[in-house]
């Protein structure tokens, strides 16, 4: 039962952060202050947007703040607020530890994995690039450092191969938002038992850089695979040829095993590109052009036939 006395403050910028402070609004909880970052110029005619938190929270008439800097938020503006807790999920600024003891229950966070294993930025990225077959969600009590604070409860989730960045983050949103009404029904419980994290277990989930998503095809086509899955959609994997970037976005492991040199074109046809990748191919069924939309083979190949042909090379980066 939603615990409806409870007075809810909550810090969040992106999407994933949007739609658990949605879910908290549905699910009738009351929320006395929103902080969120400034708005900044987004798009391709960097206009300034507000943040999807922002969005949210302007859309069911609830105080929002925008500390320029994480030393603007001050422990005087959340207690003005008189909240008992205040939910972090994915806010992007450190907190000091004066604004989390400011609170009674002090701040809880929604981080999308199973920590300790991708403390960070980058969480959900970072587990499908490296392969894993499992991650979820851990909602933890926060302390000063970076995601070390107690696990509340957790809840997992397999990776499938047909998971990409953006599907993975909407089931973790489930999860978070499952987990979270959870802890909020009676935060004392869960506090009582309250699990230590083991720091000698711990992984750091960096922000992805844009040298990360460069295809190069001496890798595994399994670790490729990861690449373009884990990029996808934020900042798609990509490839240089006919002296242009050719964006990745989406492919299959074939399975096919292959001495051909790296970066080859084994086979193309409307439905398949595939491409020699260490002793193995994958299988590329959607691109996106520089300027163009995503599209399949069939229509890339209707507009530029002579694009790829068997035998040609794609370089190894």
């Amino acid at each position: 039962m939603t615990d409806t006395s409870l007075r809810i403050a909550f810090a969040g910028t992106s999407v994933f952060a949007a739609d658990h402070l949605e879910n908290l609004v549905q699910q009738g909880h009351n929320i006395v202050g929103v902080f969120t970052q400034p708005d900044r110029p987004s798009g391709r005619g960097k206009k300034i947007q507000p943040t999807p938190v922002k969005q949210v929270a302007s859309n069911h008439g609830i105080t929002v703040l925008q500390p320029q800097h994480p030393n603007e938020f001050a422990e005087s503006a959340l207690s003005s607020l008189n909240a008992d807790v205040l939910i972090v999920v994915a806010y992007g600024l450190i907190l000091k530890q004066e604004i989390l003891d400011t609170p009674r229950f002090g701040c809880i966070n929604v981080h999308a994995s199973l920590l300790p294993r991708w403390r960070g930025a980058a969480p959900i990225e970072r587990a499908i690039l490296a392969g894993d077959n499992e991650t979820g969600v851990c909602i933890m009590q926060m302390n000063a450092g970076l995601d070390t604070g107690d696990i509340l409860l957790r809840l997992s989730t397999s990776i499938t191969p047909e998971d990409n960045a953006l599907t993975l983050s909407e089931r973790l949103v489930t999860l978070g938002c499952q987990g979270l009404n959870e802890v909020l029904c009676d935060i004392p419980q869960f506090q009582s038992r309250a699990v230590i994290q083991d720091d000698l277990a711990a992984t750091y989930a960096a922000k992805l850089s844009r040298q990360e998503a460069l295809i190069d095809w001496s890798k595994p086509a399994k670790e490729i695979h990861n690449q373009v899955q884990a990029f996808y959609p934020r900042s798609p994997a990509y490839f240089i040829h006919d002296n242009q970037q050719i964006r990745i976005i989406s492919a299959q492991l074939d399975g096919m095993q292959t001495d051909s040199p790296f970066g080859c074109v084994l086979e193309v046809d409307k439905n398949r590109l595939l491409i020699s990748c260490g002793s193995d191919a994958l299988d590329i069924s959607t691109l996106q052009l520089p300027g163009k939309k995503p599209a399949g083979l069939a229509d890339i190949l209707n507009g530029h036939p002579d694009l790829f042909s068997p035998g040609m090379s794609l370089g190894n980066v």
